[in-house]
């Protein structure tokens, strides 16, 4: 399947200039590369946003502590070591 897209000139520029100092064979390969980061980074994305509603769940069945709470804990551990 073949696709043709627009890109602006700064975004072209940029494109050829990957090409040209040879880190990409062709723009094509450079438009490629930056969609597999764009579909990695909505991966990871979802993945943390994934996270985050697991952790407030356990937080709502579990409870939570506050940062005052933990130090204090942390502190009594130590004066017990």
């Amino acid at each position: 399947m073949a696709t043709s897209v627009q890109l602006t000139d700064d975004l072209e520029r940029f494109a050829r200039d990957c090409v040209e100092d040879g880190r990409y064979d062709t723009v094509d390969e450079v438009v490629r590369s930056a969609l597999r980061l764009m579909r990695d980074a909505e991966r990871q994305r979802t993945e943390f946003n994934a996270m985050l509603v697991e952790a407030t769940a356990q937080a709502d069945r579990e409870g939570t502590f506050t940062a005052e709470e933990i130090f204090a804990d942390i502190d009594a551990r130590s004066a017990r070591a």
